[in-house]
């Protein structure tokens, strides 16, 4: 059981199934610093009349980005009113797509690696497992690449939204003079630069994949090897024909040939 356990496992030592527990880790990572992401800044309305000041106001954020849903109440400086003022912009198409490619890629590692480990044989035949393969990951190189180029670009758009600073423009008491408005904390958004990272190095990954899979496929075998003649021979012929083309002895080893030189070299050897 200990071999056949571990010849099943040495898929995971070649680049074939390496790069998958890589891709696996990494889709993880992608979609989990995206998907669990809260966020929060706060802000100082401060009034010309010091009991209507509002000093901390708290503003949280979360996946999926739709701050247009995103509220809070500031001093209007007026007659102790408040204004309830929303953030701008909806985020979450280019955030959730982000997560779900990072999500599908993770359960397509998963079910890849595990048929590379239990399945290999059944992977191999007829081409059909490693030809699927490779589609898949091409099909996920290019999402990564959209995705991740959305997300970033969606990413930044957050930032500028949720940048105190600019916030404090939608606040009407920070226009006038008298009124200062000030941020007080930013919000941190490191996990959400490394999201995009990951996105970036899941690309890496799955456009690299796509050469050790391609070599799966056996597609490029018969270009390593001699041009085939013309009108196609049966294999057997080919392989002769190719073995030929290298090697003119080659393919009459065993035969007449070799036999008739070996009694030509005993009559010489007799005649000495």
């Amino acid at each position: 059981h200990d071999l056949v356990a571990q010849g099943q496992f040495r898929i995971l030592k070649v680049p074939l199934g390496f790069i998958k527990v890589l891709q696996w880790f990494f889709a993880i990572f992608a979609f989990s610093t995206c998907g669990s992401y809260s966020g929060m800044f706060k802000m100082a309305v401060e009034c010309k009349n010091r009991t209507e000041s509002n000093l901390a106001i708290q503003v949280e954020f979360e996946y999926p980005f739709r701050l247009h849903q995103v509220y809070f109440d500031a001093p209007t400086c007026k007659d102790r009113a408040t204004d309830r003022i929303f953030l701008v912009g909806d985020y979450s198409s280019s955030a959730e797509f982000f997560v779900t490619i990072g999500v599908f890629a993770f359960l397509y590692s998963t079910a890849a690696l595990s048929i590379y480990v239990f399945f290999y044989d059944k992977y191999k035949e007829n081409n059909k497992g490693p030809l699927i393969d490779l589609g898949v990951t091409a099909a996920f190189a290019f999402m990564w690449l959209v995705s991740s180029a959305a997300w970033a670009k969606g990413l930044s758009d957050v930032k500028t939204a949720t940048d105190p600073d600019e916030v404090i423009t939608l606040i009407d008491a920070c226009e006038k003079e008298e009124n200062s408005c000030r941020e007080v904390h930013d919000p941190v958004m490191s996990g959400l630069n490394t999201s995009v990272a990951f996105g970036f190095i899941n690309l890496v990954l799955w456009a690299g994949n796509l050469w050790f899979v391609f070599k799966e496929t056996g597609i490029i075998a018969p270009f390593m090897r001699a041009p085939p003649p013309e009108g196609k021979p049966a294999p057997d012929a080919y392989a002769q024909q190719g073995a030929y083309e290298q090697d003119p002895y080659a393919s009459n080893q065993g035969g007449y040939q070799p036999e008739f030189n070996q009694q030509g070299y005993n009559q010489v050897s007799h005649s000495r």
